[in-house]
């Protein structure tokens, strides 16, 4: 998971002037492994719910399902065969093949191999924090050998996948929660908020002329950076701190840049606002990697805005990010 910002501050400020029966606030914890927040009507938000385990369990690298091929099934069968697999997968990877590219590769789904590594030693650094240790850099070098995005080879009139190189396998965790996030809003009500694990996305505004009101929490985890007053489009945040460990005093995070495959250590935050909430979650990950000025042109030219902090906390927004601020 990622980007888990200010759930709970950002449901209180919802839920202000919220009495109206459209406006109820309904919260699961059985959604891509995070917090998930729907305000709206109940069947409404009951559809979106629905919907979003059905994604979650297609884009599940982790477990199975009875009678269902999901990105795990097609990890299992790399270099053994093709997989047939729901449409919504297949224009999952065709969205990701398209990412990889807009980012010059800073988001690349077939490192699942290298992000297994950082996955594994987090989880044995938070279980027994005092023999915490870094994935082996031998080992992260040959799992990067293995991450060729070409590997994946779909065959839409087939509705299949295969993944050509056996150590290869994907992980879309930077990508499944936005797209699956957009999804859904395109079939909801307009004037809902659905905000999974800190991918926002408001389908309207809260009432007539009324926006949402969405809280950017600060790196350093006192209070907010700002709020965002949002009518329709996607608020998504990538940070530092979450889903973090410590290895001799040093706090080590989940943003992996594939070109060092090490943590990302230009910025403590960004977030990027748009109308597509799986572009935005792609690009809230690449513009983390990135320096400023090639992340600022990246975010021009894809018609994004975007906020981000420095260690210093220090902030640089593009020219529309400004105005988005309440004030």
């Amino acid at each position: 998971m990622k980007r888990l910002f200010s759930v709970l501050l950002l449901v209180s400020l919802l839920l202000c002037g919220c009495t109206r029966q459209k406006n109820q606030t309904f919260t699961y914890l059985d959604v891509f492994d995070t917090v998930t927040t729907v305000m709206g009507d109940q069947d409404q938000a009951q559809k979106i719910h629905d919907q979003l385990i059905r994604y979650h369990r297609l884009f599940d690298i982790y477990n199975e399902y009875d009678g269902l091929n999901n990105l795990k099934t097609v990890n299992d069968m790399a270099g053994v065969q093709p997989v047939e697999v729901d449409a919504d997968i297949i224009r999952l990877l065709l969205d990701c093949k398209e990412y990889h590219h807009l980012t010059g590769g800073k988001v690349n789904v077939a490192m699942g191999s290298v992000l297994k590594l950082w996955h594994d030693a987090r989880a044995a650094g938070l279980e027994c924090p005092e023999n915490a240790w870094l994935p082996d850099p031998a080992a992260l070098e040959e799992a990067a050998a293995h991450t060729d995005i070409e590997s994946i080879v779909i065959d839409r009139m087939a509705g299949t996948v295969f993944i050509t190189d056996p150590e290869t396998s994907l992980d879309v965790g930077a990508i499944a929660k936005g797209w699956a996030v957009q999804r859904v809003a395109e079939n909801a009500d307009p004037g809902m908020l659905i905000s999974v694990g800190g991918n926002v996305f408001a389908t309207g505004p809260k009432g007539e002329n009324t926006p949402w009101v969405i809280g950017i929490q600060s790196p350093e985890g006192e209070g907010n950076l700002c709020t965002l007053n949002i009518t329709a489009g996607a608020v998504v945040t990538s940070g530092d701190y979450q889903r973090t460990y410590t290895v001799d005093g040093v706090q080590y995070h989940h943003i992996i840049d594939p070109a060092t495959r090490m943590p990302g250590t230009y910025w403590r935050s960004v977030t990027v606002v748009g109308q597509d909430s799986a572009l935005a979650d792609a690009l809230s990950t690449a513009l983390f990697l990135l320096p400023l000025e090639q992340g600022m042109a990246l975010a021009e030219r894809l018609g994004v805005d975007a906020l981000w902090v420095d260690a210093q906390g220090a902030e640089f927004m593009t020219e529309g990010f400004s105005p988005r601020i309440r004030q």
